[in-house]
């Protein structure tokens, strides 16, 4: 129907804006961030200039990434002699591409119901009701898992299709480092799994939205602290960040499997992993951190211990589900980039052994002490 065509036509163009501006925002999070860390100023040069004055507008150096992206898309686009002309061009958009698409199973809001948000759209929409997210699959988490997979074959792409050893290099440490950590992000989640039941995205935050003990919030990170830990750092070695940035470790590699890659082509590369940075948050927020849901509140309001509850129209509803998953998302962001200028960078055969040696093992004590618990219950109830 059209109106299902124009929800979700919407629901793609909500998810392209928040991942764009994520991506351009965590660029100067980056910088920002270090500058501070580092007792700098940061980024401060960039400015707009109003026509017809002198008054620039410097914004506390938010133009440096606009900069940086129009620096890109007008720079000269070298091509190298590869082995593969076909296989060097698409690898960047094997890398990027993927990454938009695991948004799409991630539920970033609870119901709307376009009839009661735009009561004069009532007769049109009907009783059709569309729950926030673009595709509603009962296997998201492995939609996810197989997403996320195909980036490893772009980064691989990439360094072999290149003729340089640096690049070969790095896609070869590239594609250990991601298959090495994604086994461990996996395992992780299958704690998770246990508890809930399902691999729905949208079912993990319905039942996140209760309380445990009474007071405290029913999300996956007081369920699986132990699992919310290795997930988070599975994925930012699966994303190449310091301390595990070995794949591209400039004083080494030049630029690992993105060396002989200039113009947009390496801004696809640099972009990507910003908007993988969101990704993670927006993965870490759904399974651990109760997605969009806020502590007591549902789809009518807040409803407090003791009895107590506070009304809210449904646009009040919808309107602060978005808000309070973007505020979370930022935050996981921010805590991602805060790591990745306070570590230093491991040897390669410490990142591998660090994901066989020590993750590997204890996600998988994690796992068989979540199913002897889930089992012990299951049989106590019955």
């Amino acid at each position: 129907m059209i109106q299902d065509l124009l929800v979700y036509a919407l629901y793609i163009a909500y998810a392209i804006g928040v991942l764009m501006t994520f991506g351009t925002v965590l660029t100067w999070v980056e910088r920002k961030q270090a500058a501070v860390m580092a007792d700098r100023i940061g980024a401060n040069r960039a400015y707009v200039r109003l026509p017809f004055t002198q008054v620039k507008l410097v914004w506390w150096g938010l133009f440096h990434g606009l900069a940086d992206g129009l620096k890109m898309l007008v720079k000269e686009d070298f091509k190298p002699r590869t082995y593969d002309w076909y296989a060097y061009a698409v690898a960047p958009w094997v890398v990027f591409t993927p990454v938009l698409l695991v948004f799409a199973v991630v539920p970033f809001g609870g119901i709307l119901d376009p009839g009661r948000l735009f009561p004069s759209l009532a007769g049109w929409f009907g009783d059709r009701t569309y729950p926030l997210q673009i595709a509603r699959l009962d296997a998201g988490l492995l939609i996810v898992f197989a997403f996320s997979g195909i980036t490893i074959i772009g980064a691989m792409l990439a360094g072999w299709s290149s003729a340089n050893k640096f690049s070969m290099l790095g896609g070869l440490r590239a594609g250990s480092q991601m298959i090495s950590y994604e086994l461990v992000m996996g395992l992780t989640v299958l704690g998770l799994v246990l508890i809930y039941g399902t691999v729905d995205l949208g079912v993990m935050v319905q039942k996140q939205s209760g309380t445990v003990l009474g007071f405290l919030p029913a999300w996956g990170v007081f369920y699986q602290p132990f699992a919310a830990t290795l997930f988070l750092t599975a994925a930012i070695a699966e994303n190449k960040r310091i301390p595990f940035d070995l794949p591209e470790a400039e004083s080494e590699l030049i630029a690992g499997y993105y060396t002989e890659y200039s113009a947009m082509k390496m801004g696809l590369f640099m972009f990507a992993e910003f908007i993988e940075i969101a990704i993670i948050g927006a993965l870490f927020t759904t399974l651990f951190l109760g997605g969009y849901n806020l502590p007591y509140m549902n789809d009518s309001g807040f409803a407090f211990p003791g009895g107590h509850t506070v009304a809210m129209s449904h646009g009040w509803v919808v309107v602060t589900q978005l808000v309070v998953f973007l505020v979370k998302i930022l935050l996981v962001c921010s805590f991602q980039i805060l790591i990745r200028w306070s570590l230093p960078r491991f040897r390669y055969d410490q990142v591998l052994s660090f994901a066989w040696k020590f993750m590997l093992p204890l996600a998988l004590a994690n796992l068989v002490a979540t199913a002897v618990l889930v089992w012990s219950h299951q049989g106590s109830v019955t």
